[in-house]
């Protein structure tokens, strides 16, 4: 399931790209709430808040690292970890692999999305950032309380 959380994520981000690689022209920007939420259609060469600019090669380097340490993770994992974690993991993965695809092809990754305030990003962007956040609840909130319960089981010792 979570390889087809993957694929549907870096389909609709692939495809939100080619919309706006179609029908906008680069540099240009079209208000959908005027002064508050615009499609602005730029090319970035960096990563998060444009930091790394122009350095492509690293970049992919540790996007597929990332990358297939999470897919192999969640293939031997699927079956034992929660559910949180592992959807977590696979936006966070999708995420990578949507902006990968751009870099790797292009040199950069086309962002669109502009709310005037904050950075341009792109659907594989709020993949990433929601998966991180899902991480953070998981890791503040669901984790502890299964340690708990499996010191529980084992009597306190964590021995099972």
């Amino acid at each position: 399931m979570y390889f087809i959380i993957i694929a549907a994520v870096v389909a609709l981000d692939q495809l939100t790209k080619y919309l706006i690689r179609t029908s906008l022209v680069l540099d240009s920007s079209t208000p959908l709430i005027n002064g508050v939420f615009h499609l602005t259609y730029i090319h970035n060469s960096g990563a998060a808040f444009s930091i790394f600019q122009n350095k492509t090669g690293f970049l992919i380097a540790m996007q597929l690292i990332v990358i297939a340490m999470v897919t192999v993770y969640l293939i031997l994992k699927q079956k034992k970890e929660h559910w949180c974690l592992l959807l977590s993991l696979s936006l966070i993965a999708a995420g990578g692999v949507g902006n990968l695809i751009d870099r790797a092809m292009n040199g950069y990754v086309v962002d669109f999305l502009d709310f005037r305030v904050w950075p341009i990003f792109n659907v594989a962007d709020i993949s990433v950032c929601v998966g991180c956040g899902l991480l953070i609840l998981y890791m503040f909130f669901i984790e502890p309380k299964r340690g708990k319960s499996k010191n529980a089981d084992t009597g306190g010792n964590g021995i099972s």
